[in-house]
């Protein structure tokens, strides 16, 4: 009887396990590609995951040299398209570790007032710009850039030499 209760445990732990996180979404999910866009070497994606009570997350994955210290590259959802001068900053976004070369963010209410659903998503009009830094020349430096909503992500639409730099303020 011992063995079959350990054993019980030991299943009840294992089922735990592996349901981690697994209730906190819905099934709408999107990826969008991130491309480079300097000479530093980094692409990625964005996965945009529905979470259950209608907030996003938005999980950014670059791909490309990682480092050992502490340091993080501002991320930032703006409005418009990457190549477009005038768009704004919609969100900012959680940094991208450079260690990890990740960063997760549920998306709040946009610098506009409204708060994004899945479905307006779709229909969103807007790009993620990852920077080098938060401040001073390296601010200029766009690492990787991509649209997403209802602008082309695709790499036959994505043209590094049209980048555009974005204003720090909403």
């Amino acid at each position: 009887m011992k063995k079959l209760a350990i054993l019980f445990l030991f299943g009840f732990i294992l089922f735990s396990c592996g349901e981690e996180n697994g209730d906190d979404y819905t099934r709408n999910e999107m990826t969008y590609n991130l491309y480079q866009s300097s000479d530093f070497d980094y692409t990625g994606t964005i996965l945009v995951k529905e979470l259950i009570g209608g907030d996003l997350e938005i999980t950014i994955e670059l791909s490309g040299n990682k480092g050992d210290s502490e340091y993080f590259f501002p991320a930032h959802l703006h409005f418009g398209t990457y190549d477009n001068p005038d768009s704004p900053i919609a969100y900012m976004l959680n940094p991208v570790d450079i260690q990890t070369l990740k960063s997760v963010t549920v998306l709040g209410q946009l610098s506009t007032g409204t708060k994004l659903t899945f479905d307006d998503l779709r229909d969103f009009d807007g790009h993620v710009k990852v920077h080098l830094a938060d401040s001073g020349p390296e601010y200029q430096v766009i690492l990787s850039a991509g649209n997403i909503g209802i602008n082309d992500n695709s790499p036959q639409a994505f043209k590094k030499e049209n980048m555009t730099l974005c204003s720090p303020y909403y």
